[in-house]
């Protein structure tokens, strides 16, 4: 019987959470979903050197905002497998690593920092892999080279140590990597990596296995860097005589700069102008900050679709997925097996699919805050502000940037696109101006038919196309050359607004055009 699907998202709390790990988490997400399974969420911090206050709330916040919620785990209440923090599991590792060095699979090490140095100095020296393996383990101080009572010894004195896994010589490890198919690696190419220190503080390599065996993990789905750790881990499994109970293995493509080669960083973003974490960071040293999606203006949506198709595919031609439709499409199969690059104009595409979505109803509180805080002293009517949103935001990419496309709304321009005046401006544009603000002003009901009727009609009286025309109009009302459909805004400036707009354009223009 196949065992119910359980997936971990495990990060570590060293920093902000980049927007790669975003992905991992999302992928993760998507897996047990789509499988009716449960995604928790594990902090793995044994490496208490790199430890940085507030980054593990930091990931935490930015999953919530995302909407990647875990079945369980640090942040989203205890299950049946707790505690998920693997500092707060620390006791436990010792039972592990005891048992894989009386299998023989692991032995201790009490070699100084001076002696290891020393090793791979005298290896380099010959032109060889300065590698803990098979070979040099036997020339250095450990418990396969020292007595039993020189061993006792050491640890009754509490002298300093580690456990490496003892690896095989001459083997070969192969897998199934659910994306990536067979793959192979030589234990000659490996070395004894160190499972557990005498601090009792377990290393990355042992408290993953033994908490994904214990936490009932089915599938790890994870980044690519972790790939060359993969060998080593399903060895854990066979030494502990978990083989059947082994995960089956996922690794992701790397997120890749938009520019050349090489992975997606902070310094990329930083020189072409966009996050790569999804949150804010305020780094607590330097107290430098890192800029996030969620303050640049992209919704929780847009990064959760742009994210799902850097290195998967539906398929088909659909590009827009709630996460809903994400959870129902997704599958590993169809994931990549070759890097994707970021692609920041395809983001904002993303953001701005997402913005048109929103109802003028979600909208309308941004541009009324924006309103206010160009400390303008008329008050504007609710149904008014909601107009404006419903005309706007097919125009913007960023709600930060409705009051930008939608000032003029609100504010008569005091400044003109030169580039317009200078190409549409002519002799017959003053009689022009003036016929239609006679239009207008006959006009008993202004709406945008009514308005377009009366300027059709100042058109040909002054025998003038609307080719030649129309922007320059636009530019007279709005002070811009492009935007929402032209009679639309002169029906809601309203009929005053609109021939005040033109009559004081047609001042300041010909005074400078004359």
């Amino acid at each position: 019987m196949d065992r119910r699907v359980r997936v971990r998202f495990a990060p570590s709390p060293t920093g902000p959470l980049h927007i790669g790990g975003v992905r991992t988490a999302l992928y993760n997400y998507l897996f047990a979903h789509k499988h009716g399974g449960d995604f928790l969420i594990r902090i793995e911090d044994t490496d208490q050197t790199r430890f940085v206050p507030g980054a593990e709330e930091y990931i935490i916040e930015s999953l919530k905002w995302l909407g990647i919620e875990a079945s369980e785990g640090i942040g989203f209440g205890d299950g049946p497998f707790a505690p998920y923090r693997q500092s707060d599991r620390k006791p436990m590792y010792k039972t592990y690593v005891m048992q894989l060095i009386e299998a023989g699979h692991a032995y201790y090490a009490f070699d100084t920092a001076d002696e290891l140095e020393a090793m791979r100095e005298r290896l380099k020296a010959s032109n060889v892999d300065a590698k803990y393996d098979a070979i040099t383990r036997g020339s250095m101080k450990n418990s396969l080279t020292l007595s039993e009572d020189e061993v006792n010894r050491r640890l009754l004195n509490e002298e300093p140590y580690v456990v490496r896994f003892k690896l095989p010589r001459k083997e070969e490890i192969k897998f199934e990597d659910e994306i990536r198919g067979w793959v192979s690696f030589n234990t000659n190419q490996m070395d004894d990596k160190v499972l557990y220190k005498s601090d009792g503080m377990p290393t990355y390599h042992l408290a993953n296995v033994v908490d994904d065996y214990l936490m009932q993990i089915t599938h790890v789905i994870r980044g690519e860097e972790w790939l060359p750790s993969a060998p080593l881990h399903v060895l854990l499994y066979r030494a502990f005589g978990w083989e059947n109970l082994m995960p089956k293995f996922a690794h992701l493509p790397l997120l890749l700069k938009p520019e050349g080669n090489g992975k997606l960083s902070k310094r990329d973003g930083d020189r072409l102008g966009f996050p790569v974490f999804p949150i804010n960071w305020i780094d607590p040293n330097t107290q430098e900050l890192s800029s996030g999606y969620r303050e640049a203006g992209y919704l929780p949506e847009a990064v959760i679709n742009l994210l799902a198709f850097l290195g998967w595919n539906p398929g088909t031609q659909q590009e827009l997925f709630d996460l809903a439709e994400l959870v129902q499409a997704f599958s590993l199969d169809r994931v990549s097996k070759s890097g994707a690059k970021f692609d920041q104009n395809k983001a904002k595409w993303f953001n701005q699919q997402y913005v048109r979505k929103l109802s003028d109803e979600n909208l309308a509180p941004v541009l009324q805050a924006a309103v206010l805080n160009a400390g303008l002293n008329q008050t504007f009517a609710a149904e008014f502000i909601l107009k404006v949103c419903s005309l706007v935001k097919e125009k913007i990419s960023f709600t930060k940037e409705i009051w930008e496309y939608s000032k003029y709304f609100f504010i008569a321009p005091s400044e003109y696109d030169e580039q317009v005046i200078k190409k549409k401006w002519s002799d017959k544009i003053p009689n022009l101006l003036t016929d239609l603000i006679s239009n207008f002003e006959q006009i008993e009901a202004f709406t945008h038919e009514t308005a377009e009727a009366a300027y059709q009609e100042a058109l040909a009286k002054n025998d003038v196309l609307g080719k030649d025309f129309l922007q320059l109009f636009r530019v007279i009302l709005t002070g811009v050359a492009g935007g929402p459909p032209l009679f639309e805004i002169a029906a809601l400036v309203g009929k005053k607004e609109s021939i005040s707009r033109i009559t004081n354009a047609s001042v300041k223009i010909s005074q400078k055009t004359s």
